[in-house]
């Protein structure tokens, strides 16, 4: 990938609505070829899309914990994440190597919310489960090529 490719990805991943005059300045590009570039991205599938960042605590989400599953009966299909893609509260899946075979984000309202969850995801599923509760979160989503603490 070109030099400006990954600058036009930086600045968007840092901020989504920046427009193709302002990445047109950032890269010296004109508007037109900044345009071209992302469209470009787009089709390749290196974008994928565009979306609001939403604070949890400000929908009623406080939250974060991550749920490792492991199957219950491994002779079982490892089908789990469409077993469980219904569940809203389920925010990330991921398939990992070691003792789970899945590990999953979750936001709730409240640890009774949480346990409620963790039982709907055991009976869907047929699996057992390991919760890490989430105590405070320094950072989450960052921009690619970002540092902490993030450069202004």
């Amino acid at each position: 990938m070109e030099e400006i490719d990954d600058t036009i990805l930086r600045l968007l991943s840092a901020e989504g609505r920046i427009s193709f005059t302002d990445l047109g300045k950032a890269t010296g590009l004109s508007t037109s070829a900044v345009h071209q570039r992302v469209k470009r991205l787009e089709q390749r599938g290196v974008i994928t899309g565009y979306r609001a960042t939403i604070n949890p605590e400000h929908v009623g989400l406080s939250l974060t914990a991550f749920i490792s599953v492991r199957p219950i009966d491994p002779a079982e299909p490892d089908d789990y994440p469409e077993r469980l893609s219904g569940i809203a509260e389920i925010e990330s899946c991921y398939s990992v190597a070691g003792d789970e075979s899945y590990i999953l984000k979750v936001r709730v309202e409240s640890p009774a919310a949480l346990e409620k969850l963790l039982a709907r995801i055991r009976s869907e599923a047929n699996v057992s489960t390991r919760t890490t509760i989430v105590l405070s979160i320094p950072y989450e989503g960052r921009p690619l090529g970002a540092t902490w603490p993030a450069a202004e």
